[in-house]
């Protein structure tokens, strides 16, 4: 199964080889990896000929943005799986191998993410964390972000749901991506961690535009927009998932689970198959 995966890149030659050897070095036979640089001044052309005949393709240029040269990145792929990897972060060891057998295992998945993780200042996972979402959490706006690092999809959820990233979403466009899956494709957990998220000061993430976050601002923005369009009864569901979502909620979302009264709720996973030394799919 080919993996296609993109790196975009603007000055971020301290961190972009780390980058690039967490992708490369896995040794995965059906890799297609593409880098796109935004024109960096900081040495960053350096690292990339080190290793550009192990790439797909590479391009310097001035782009229009973030979302912009990930759409000109992933123009030269062909995977059936599709995934990026921005420039400060980093795959694990297992990554491509593990997404392979769980795409391959579970072809109703049409999207997985794995569970979130913060690097250190080297490829170690600092922090791990719990993820469970589903569409219900995304109408009851508890959740304006899943982790992108650990998000892999097929190319035919890609292009159902439009075939590329919006350029005018200046910062939360893997948000406004997201929200587009979500309409034809539920999100399905993977118990372990594929890809982590290194916590620096330059980090887009935490940019501050006009004295706010612009990542979560423009995620709100483009919930706004996204949530209108499901159906009164998907409203009223979220909105359980909101007031059951504090500590007591839980408590309380998990008894109505258990006798039956919220089987609409689901977050869609895989497991693994000790057994069969298979993916399954599965249900919480």
């Amino acid at each position: 199964m080919k993996i296609s995966i993109v790196t975009p890149s603007f000055n971020q030659a301290q961190y972009l080889e780390a980058t690039m050897r967490s992708v490369l070095e896995q040794q995965y036979p059906e890799l297609e990896y593409v880098v796109i640089d935004a024109g960096s001044s900081d040495g960053s052309v350096d690292v990339i000929r080190r290793y550009e005949d192990r790439l797909a393709y590479w391009v310097s240029e001035p782009d229009r943005g973030h979302a912009d040269g990930l759409n000109k990145g992933f123009a030269h792929t062909s995977g059936e799986v599709m995934a990026w990897i921005n420039s400060s972060d980093a795959y694990y060891p297992w990554t491509l191998r593990t997404v392979a057998q769980i795409f391959n295992d579970v072809p109703e998945a049409q999207w997985i993410t794995g569970m979130p993780t913060a690097l250190s200042e080297g490829v170690e996972p600092k922090l791990v964390y719990e993820s469970a979402w589903n569409l219900y959490d995304f109408l009851s706006g508890n959740y304006h972000w899943v982790q992108q690092e650990s998000v892999f999809w097929r190319r035919s959820l890609w292009e159902t749901a439009g075939g590329a990233l919006d350029v005018t979403a200046r910062y939360a466009c893997d948000f406004e991506l997201w929200c587009r899956f979500m309409e034809h494709a539920p999100l399905y957990h993977v118990p372990t961690i594929l890809g982590g998220y290194r916590q620096h000061d330059e980090r887009r993430g935490h940019e501050v535009e006009d004295g706010a976050r612009a990542y979560p601002r423009e995620a709100a923005e483009i919930y706004a927009r996204w949530s209108p369009r499901f159906s009164e009864q998907d409203r009223w569901k979220a909105n359980v998932v909101r007031i059951t979502n504090n500590e007591l909620g839980r408590v309380v979302r998990k008894s109505l689970k258990k006798a039956g009264l919220l089987r609409w709720y689901r977050h869609p996973r895989v497991a693994y198959d000790m057994e069969s030394r298979r993916w399954v799919g599965a249900s919480a």
